[in-house]
């Protein structure tokens, strides 16, 4: 990047912040957080390392803000949002699911989950970062639950379903669909996944 544009760039904190935060996201998505050099990220947005440390003053505060405004974001855009307004929750949950990898792409079966890649790496090193990965799966399930709440209050779901459980269920199942794609990496693994989760669901549908 030009000298003109990085310092362009620089006057702009918050576009800045963002574009290292992004950054960061690839690379500790292809590497991990323990994997990640902060001067590839520097060489990745075209900024100055002293941009980098006036808005993160060391890697593990950029790795946490990583999964407090990147993964979070991300998570809520393709697994919550979708819910939100929708008029059968049931539905929309299983539509969710047969569409994630169309959504997607390859990076889930090559990559994984940025999420649980996370969890798996960093959880019982940081507490920083386990507790901030535990939130967001936290409001991942409790999204889940709302939603399957109203399928209940609406008569989609079997009234003796425990949405609580059956929340905790999907995202592990989620998870384990998209891990045993990643170590195979077999796209059509995920589908056929996903697809018999949301036909286990589908199964929990009250009769009409």
């Amino acid at each position: 990047m030009p000298e003109a544009a990085v310092r362009k760039h620089e006057r702009n904190p918050d576009r800045t912040r963002r574009a290292i935060l992004e950054a960061a996201f690839r690379v500790i998505h292809r590497h991990g957080f323990q994997g990640m050099r902060l001067d590839e990220v520097v060489e990745a947005t075209g900024l100055t390392k002293g941009a980098l440390y006036h808005h993160f003053p060391n890697k593990q505060a950029l790795g946490y803000a990583v999964v407090d405004e990147i993964i979070a974001e991300m998570m809520h855009e393709l697994w919550t949002r979708p819910l939100e307004d929708a008029e059968d929750p049931l539905q929309g949950i299983i539509d969710t699911l047969t569409g994630i990898d169309e959504r997607m792409g390859d990076d889930l079966t090559v990559l994984g989950c940025p999420l649980n890649n996370l969890a798996q790496e960093m959880s019982p090193l940081d507490e920083g970062f386990r507790t901030r990965i535990d939130r967001v799966y936290s409001q991942w399930q409790a999204s889940l639950e709302q939603a399957l709440e109203r399928a209940q209050a609406r008569g989609d779901l079997r009234s003796e379903a425990d949405t609580r459980r059956l929340a905790g269920f999907i995202i592990a199942s989620i998870s384990g669909c998209i891990g045993l794609s990643k170590t195979a990496q077999d796209r059509g693994l995920l589908r056929d996944c996903l697809r018999t989760l949301a036909e286990m669901l589908e199964r929990l549908r009250r009769p009409s």
